[in-house]
C-alpha cells in the first residue's frame, strides 16, 4: 500500500488522563464516517485521522490537512466538509473556514 498524498487530521479532544476533554469532540459526532466516504466518493488520495487535543478549543472543531498545512476551524456541519474538500480537490485551500 502507498502512502496516502493528504492526510486529513480530525481533533477529537483526546488528553492526558485527568484532564478535561475540550469540545471538538461533542460536535463531530460521525463526522469521520462522513469524511472517510466523502474521501473515496470523490477519489481523493487522503487518509483520515482522529487526533488528541489540537490545543485551539475557542475555534473548534478543527481539521488540519497535511503536508499543505491548512488549517480549519469551525467545522461542524457536512456543509462545511465538503466546502473544504471541494477547495482540497482544486488544490486550494477554504478560505471560509481557515484558521
Amino acid at each position: 500500500m502507498a502512502t496516502p498524498g493528504k492526510m486529513i487530521i480530525c481533533c477529537q479532544s483526546f488528553r492526558a488522563a485527568g484532564d478535561p476533554k475540550g469540545i471538538c469532540h461533542k460536535q463531530t459526532d460521525g463526522f469521520l464516517q462522513y469524511i472517510e466516504e466523502e474521501i473515496l466518493d470523490r477519489g481523493l488520495d487522503a487518509l483520515v485521522v482522529a487526533t488528541t487535543c489540537l490545543k485551539q478549543c475557542e475555534s473548534g472543531p478543527i481539521m488540519v490537512i497535511q503536508p499543505d498545512n491548512y488549517w480549519y476551524k469551525g467545522v461542524d456541519s457536512e456543509e462545511a466538509i465538503d466546502e473544504i474538500l471541494d477547495a482540497l480537490e482544486e488544490g486550494e485551500q477554504c478560505a471560509d473556514y481557515a484558521l
